[in-house]
């Protein structure tokens, strides 16, 4: 069985998204001194990304357009599976690259099939709704933030607010010069 790992890019104080749904509180850097580097590395074992209907939206105008060379993380987000968990689309087209999977009905039971099909990493990416619902199924077994140097002031987080305190083993740390950092985690069980 795979393993589910939550994704995120996150202000110092915890936002991962802004009041539109987006994420203006991630400043415009380039590789931010190696962070692309290690986490291409770290996404070897994905063996599949889900998405929320709203993220695919913003990825499917933009990832399926980018190079590797224009952005290392291009070639494995446009390489692997992907599955958006979505009650409403019909289709999720990735440009000339093969479409992603629409997963409808229960987004947690999807990802539980999703997960049970899987040997390596299922990487869900922003998408902090489905997030939010597999937190309170008990259903993530780990979580990589990637923290950039911004404050974004109150803005959305991606835990529920009943989550209760989880306790979280530190797995992998790394800072960069650009001042960001990478932070992994193990979820210990729900009590």
């Amino acid at each position: 069985m795979g393993r589910l790992i939550v994704d995120l890019i996150v202000s110092a104080d915890g936002c991962a998204q802004d009041a539109d749904g987006g994420m203006d509180h991630v400043p415009p850097t380039v590789d931010a001194g190696g962070c692309d580097v290690d986490t291409v590395t770290r996404w070897t074992d994905v063996d599949a990304i889900i998405l929320g209907a709203n993220t695919y939206r913003l990825f499917a105008g933009h990832w399926p357009k980018v190079t590797p060379e224009q952005d290392l993380l291009a070639g494995i987000i446009n390489s692997r599976p992907k599955h958006v968990v979505s009650t409403r689309l019909e289709e999720a087209p990735w440009g000339s690259l093969a479409p992603a999977r629409i997963e409808s009905g229960d987004g947690v039971a999807s990802v539980r099939r999703i997960k049970e099909r899987s040997s390596g990493e299922v990487v869900v990416w922003g998408s902090l709704s489905l997030v939010s619902n597999l937190f309170e199924a008990g259903e993530v077994d780990g979580l990589r933030l990637r923290i950039v140097p911004t404050l974004a002031g109150g803005r959305r987080s991606f835990t529920p607010h009943g989550l209760g305190v989880r306790d979280l083993e530190l797995v992998h740390s790394r800072s960069y010069s650009a001042g960001q950092q990478i932070l992994e985690y193990r979820l210990s069980d729900p009590t």
